[in-house]
């Protein structure tokens, strides 16, 4: 890729060079990139950056202004790109880059006949090959380089569970995310570094970076699609219904069957696939939704996703339009949807911030991909903030809900603590 002031430089499936690049090589700081098992965008430089201000529907917004700019600059090529927060409380701030590339989205993924059964790549009872999940990575380790504090404290965690259950069983709402926070003084984590560590542990995540301004970079590995478009096709995944892995090949094995079969993760599950399938269906003339659920993995956890495919009618929203018609899921917020997000506002101490918002891309034509940001940690100049939630339903436990969180943090503090320990060995 080569540098110009005055339009982005496009290489992919189309561009001149024949083979795939490394996008996470391709990367450096201050860019952007979003990667997935080869697939994905790098960009690099700023062409033109987009401000969008604090609204109810700052991602209906962004999309609105990202279509605007696009229209405007008449580039071929252009795309918009950035990460959005989970509630429009913050401005937010996308970019068009100077140089992009962008590798093919695979054809297969967005096949309406794809995957119906919900059983790929599974035995008879439905637990995914050893071949197509990541290793499960043993217990959590502790350097001395990261000390994590609970932010709020897990006591106040529990009792905010705990009175989102009262409220549920007395029919206010079905379903409510609750986040917690941890943060570390930050002892000069290698972004490089980081992003190379997430990818080895969950190649199957969407590998991201994006540039927060003095905040520092977004960074993350997050399981979830939430929506890709490429022509009139269109794809979500949505994940929910989590469940710890283990070591012990017996153990995973019973944790995966188990959550298979849980009502209360079912449950939970099927009201997000419901609401994203509701969300998309005026928006396409075919609309497909896997007959069951199937298990994923990472290296941490099982999740329980279905696939929802649809053929778009004319005109067709873009990506970052059917994004914001999408955000956010009952599996970042709730159900029903206000009375969720009402329940957050009085029950979570501070903004989630980019956490559970939007990160991805949008070009010219409209296509692009949008995933939820999950797994993930925002690494200031002096501090690492990393965020956890669970979905709490009238048959929760805050036990096992503090449970599901400290599983979900140990993707990115366990590549963190590999990071600042390697950082501390090397010779002086």
């Amino acid at each position: 890729m080569s540098a110009t002031s005055h339009s982005p430089v496009l290489a992919g499936p189309a561009g001149a060079p024949s083979a795939h690049p490394d996008l996470l090589a391709a990367w450096s700081p201050g860019g952007f990139l979003m990667e997935r098992e080869g697939s994905g965008i790098v960009a690099g430089g700023e062409l033109r950056g987009i401000e969008v201000p604090p609204g109810p529907d700052q991602a209906g917004m962004a999309a609105e202004i990202a279509e605007a700019v696009l229209a405007e600059l008449r580039i071929d090529g252009a795309v918009v790109a950035g990460a959005l927060p989970f509630r429009g409380d913050t401005p937010a701030r996308l970019a068009v880059p100077e140089r992009v590339w962008i590798t093919s989205i695979a054809p297969r993924d967005l096949d309406l006949a794809a995957h119906r059964g919900g059983r790929d790549s599974t035995d008879a009872d439905g637990i995914p090959s050893p071949r197509t999940v990541p290793q499960a990575t043993p217990p959590l380790r502790r350097w001395d380089e990261l000390l994590w504090q609970d932010d709020p404290p897990v006591s106040d965690y529990r009792s905010a569970v705990a009175e989102a259950i009262a409220r549920i069983r007395a029919g206010e709402l079905e379903k409510v995310v609750l986040t917690r926070s941890l943060m570390a003084a930050n002892p000069g984590i290698d972004i490089s570094a980081l992003l190379a560590e997430l990818r080895r542990r969950d190649p199957g995540c969407h590998l991201f970076a994006a540039p927060a301004g003095v905040r520092g970079t977004f960074v993350g590995a997050t399981p979830e699609t939430l929506v890709r478009r490429e022509g009139d096709r269109v794809l979500s995944l949505p994940h929910a219904g989590t469940a710890a892995r283990s070591t012990d090949p017996d153990r995973d094995r019973q944790a995966a069957e188990a959550l298979l079969h849980s009502a209360k993760n079912l449950h939970e599950h099927i009201a997000v696939v419901e609401a994203v399938a509701d969300a998309l269906a005026p928006f396409c003339i075919e609309l497909h939704v896997d007959s069951e659920p199937h298990l994923t993995a990472t290296a941490t956890v099982w999740h329980l996703a279905t696939a929802v495919r649809g053929r778009l009618r004319a005109p067709a929203p873009s990506a970052l339009a059917l994004a914001a018609a999408l955000h956010p899921t009952p599996a970042v917020c709730g159900t029903p949807t206000a009375a969720a997000a009402t329940l957050i506002a009085l029950l979570e101490p501070r903004s989630r911030g980019l956490y559970a918002g939007l990160v991805g891309w949008v070009d010219s034509r409209g296509d692009g991909e949008w995933a939820v940001s999950l797994r993930c940690a925002l690494v200031g100049p002096e501090t690492v903030r990393i965020q956890a939630g669970a979905g709490i339903v009238g048959e929760s436990q805050p036990d096992l809900e503090v449970a599901e969180t400290e599983a979900k943090f140990r993707t990115v503090v366990d590549a963190l603590e590999a990071c600042a320990g390697a950082a501390g060995e090397a010779p002086a």
